[in-house]
């Protein structure tokens, strides 16, 4: 493992996918532990994609006991606008790899309702999110965040509507190169976390990595460079399959 930081951020580069799996679960379940003692709770947003259905897969087979569970509030960074039994859901795929392996509450999980109009939908879980993180100011334990190739996180797409909104916590985002709407965490809600934990993997990941470390690529190019905790830990863990070109300095 190789740590650098930049940015304000920390890096650890891991030699592979399931290196990295295998820290992720570490990092989770140490934020989960100290959020309990210390808060009474862990409120977590987890992503959609492959490197995050590795971590859940993890957290079902090694962690499925563990006494955090009962006391974890499940959210999401960002969803599909499709109903949650469409293979498509970021809720399905995180049920199926975790929530419906441990102990954690139905009630305590909330997802985002896709199949609802886009609108509604954001402003019904923007509701969500400030009542029950009302007396945290609006900050989550963690919020875990994928990169894609293009440089967009959760689901705030390259140039979208969504980058520009200040206000709402929850957004409708329609994404012009998709053709659909998406629904997101807005950028001043993530920034609020206590944790942002990317999760990047494979070579075709490189370039947008780059442009995320660079101090001049264009965030409405590369949006992920718009997640600057006001006030908490910004932390990338990465293969080797993405860093490789990266020096200790991220050039």
């Amino acid at each position: 493992m190789r740590l650098f930081e930049k940015r304000d951020a920390r890096f650890e580069v891991l030699r592979d996918a399931e290196s990295l799996s295998a820290r992720a679960a570490e990092l989770f379940l140490s934020i989960a532990r100290r959020s309990v003692t210390t808060r009474g709770d862990f409120i977590v947003a987890l992503s959609g994609g492959s490197t995050p259905k590795a971590l859940y897969e993890r957290l079902a087979r090694d962690a499925a006991d563990d006494s955090v569970w009962p006391r974890t509030q499940v959210f999401w960074s960002d969803e599909r606008c499709v109903p949650p039994d469409d293979e498509e859901s970021n809720y399905r795929m995180a049920n199926e790899a975790l929530l419906s392996r441990i102990s954690v509450s139905r009630e305590n999980i909330h997802r985002m309702r896709g199949e609802d109009y886009p609108e509604t939908a954001a402003a019904d879980y923007s509701a969500v999110v400030g009542k029950i993180l009302a007396s945290r100011s609006l900050k989550f334990d963690l919020i875990l965040l994928g990169l894609g190739e293009d440089g967009h996180t959760a689901s705030l797409f390259p140039h979208s509507p969504a980058l520009e909104e200040r206000e709402k916590l929850v957004a409708a985002n329609w994404v012009e190169k998709l053709e659909a709407s998406r629904l997101t965490f807005t950028v001043p809600l993530i920034n609020r976390a206590v944790n942002v934990l990317f999760l990047v993997a494979g070579e075709k990941k490189r370039e947008a990595l780059r442009a995320v470390l660079s101090d001049t690529a264009d965030p409405r190019e590369y949006p992920a460079r718009f997640v600057q905790p006001s006030n908490g830990q910004l932390q990338f863990l990465v293969d080797e399959a993405a860093a490789i070109g990266l020096d200790e300095k991220g050039s």
